[in-house]
């Protein structure tokens, strides 16, 4: 039963990847804007930041959910 446990909480963590990418393209597609647009510098700089907070939120509750399988299910 343990084991099954260590994958449900190693499962919940991979959002972490998902997020790490996100995150890096956006961040990337951020930066060829204001490459782009310099004027734009602010509201792209403010979008990217309000999505860079949403994606890793999503990191932190599989980290969490991880968290919670591992001790409550024990």
């Amino acid at each position: 039963m343990s084991a099954l446990l260590a994958i449900g909480a190693g499962v919940a963590v991979i959002t972490g990847i998902g997020a790490g990418l996100g995150i890096g393209h956006a961040t990337g597609k951020a930066v060829d804007a204001i490459a782009r647009q310099p004027e734009a510098d602010k509201k792209i700089r403010s979008t990217l930041l309000i999505g860079a907070a949403l994606a890793e939120a999503t990191a932190v509750y599989g980290f969490v959910i991880g968290l919670l399988i591992i001790i409550l299910l024990k």
